[in-house]
């Protein structure tokens, strides 16, 4: 499955990709961006999918778009990761990409603040294409960082509540909790205690769980994690704090946090057959929308429901929204073939009917608006719940730093701290903790 490989990617690649891209080229001037895309050229088109089935979908992506310009001819790559790639964005030459695709957005900040890629916004102005009214929301937010952008969207991730039918109808509970405060109840209700531990466990809270990341919590009480002057609004937005009380409440509501990690350190990994999920051992999962094709693979002895996760009782008109992320494309700053590049980038993420049958293929969530309503997407009626999600505008990611994901690491470890009773005081240990990102920041810009 797509998320595999892509999780696979983002771990092993982020320190690396942070430390090349502090030190990426700027743009380069003058003919970099003067070839003539109806000449007969070939482009490098690197990107980071390994799996045989992703392999063969890009393949088939990119032969759509040579039939579409048969002067442009493409090498792909593929298996690259971000620091393979930033490596090539700093020397270039003409086995260096012309194009890439990440699955890290956390790195779009430092991909546009050191140039390694082009500003994307004077081409889609030239085609007459408006980011706004053909990217979801969530995912114009997240290809841009400081008025640059140097991504774009090429499918996406949304985050909802999977839920085990079988056990909910035993439990005597009639539909998906809506708010938090119904699915602390109905996470209490499907938990079975077996002496010192659980036979069914409602549901997993720990950050230390699958998926279980701060950030996937927080998108459901839409905070903002930066002021207009760039400094860090954890200590002054009432959503941080909101949303790092429900969790705590959830894990001591369901056993304390000693008791659910000796449980959790005896379960499946995310990614094999055995995930707790799939077993029946958590009757309840947050995940994205590949964990569907993953768990009924599986083949579980119960029915999957799928559904938005819950939102906080004072936002329930909200509910529908969740977390976006997805894979970001962009044209390198040392290449110069940018017009025929572009044509590349283009298709691959404007072409309706290029973005659904990328989609398909993969089973992720189509980028465009327009993709996400065609009638030529195919899917299991139960992946419609991460369509709805990507489209609604009130769905938010986490935004762009000039350092990448370190913001998201310092609010992940007080999220470690606090759960396990290591910080008492949350309001202080929030005021602590948006200094440092402010500190990292400055030292990075």
């Amino acid at each position: 499955m797509p998320g595999m490989s892509r999780k696979a990617v983002v771990a092993l690649a982020a320190s690396a990709s942070l430390a090349l891209l502090a030190t990426a080229c700027t743009g380069q001037s003058g003919s970099a961006g003067d070839d003539d895309a109806s000449q007969e050229t070939t482009l490098n088109f690197w990107h980071a999918w390994s799996a045989p089935a992703e392999v063969k979908a890009v393949r088939k992506l990119v032969a759509g778009f040579e039939k579409a310009h048969p002067n442009i001819h493409v090498n792909v790559v593929g298996n690259m990761t971000d620091d393979k790639i930033n490596q090539a964005l700093r020397s270039g030459g003409g086995r260096a990409p012309d194009v890439i695709s990440s699955f890290t957005t956390n790195n779009v900040g430092k991909f546009c603040s050191s140039g390694a890629l082009v500003d994307l916004d004077p081409y889609f102005e030239k085609a007459g294409i408006d980011p706004g009214t053909t990217f979801p929301k969530a995912m114009n937010e997240y290809t841009r960082f400081d008025g640059d952008r140097c991504t774009v969207p090429l499918l996406g991730d949304a985050y909802g509540l999977y839920y085990n039918k079988t056990a909910f109808e035993k439990a005597g509970i009639t539909s998906p909790p809506k708010t938090w405060s119904q699915f602390k109840k109905d996470a209490q209700k499907l938990t079975i205690t077996d002496g010192d531990s659980y036979r069914q466990l409602g549901f997993m809270p720990d950050y230390h769980g699958w998926e279980t990341t701060t950030e996937h919590y927080l998108a459901q009480f839409s905070p903002t994690y930066f002021g207009k002057d760039g400094a860090s609004r954890l200590a002054t937005d009432p959503a941080f704090e909101a949303g790092f009380r429900m969790q705590k409440d959830l894990v001591d509501g369901l056993g304390g946090f000693k008791k659910l990690e000796t449980y959790r350190a005896k379960l499946g990994d995310e990614w094999g057959p055995k995930h707790p999920f799939h077993t029946g051992q958590v009757a309840m999962q947050l995940d994205g929308e590949w964990r569907l094709g993953m768990a009924l693979e599986a083949k579980p002895g119960f029915e999957i429901g799928v559904a938005p996760l819950p939102v906080p009782d004072d936002q329930a008109d909200q509910y529908g929204k969740g977390y976006i992320t997805g894979t970001i494309a962009g044209i390198a700053a040392t290449s110069h073939k940018r017009n025929a590049a572009w044509e590349l980038v283009k298709y691959m993420t404007t072409d309706t009917d290029a973005v659904v049958g990328f989609s398909n293929d993969l089973h992720n969530v189509p980028s465009t608006l327009a993709a996400l309503k065609s009638p030529k997407l195919t899917y299991d009626p139960r992946f419609k719940t991460f369509l709805d999600i990507a489209a609604d505008p009130n769905s938010t990611t986490s935004p762009a730093s000039v350092n990448g994901g370190v913001y998201l690491t310092t609010i992940q470890q007080l999220g470690y701290d606090y759960e396990s009773g290591k910080v008492t005081d949350l309001k202080a240990a929030l005021k602590k903790t948006a200094a440092q990102i402010d500190t990292d920041i400055a030292q990075a810009e």
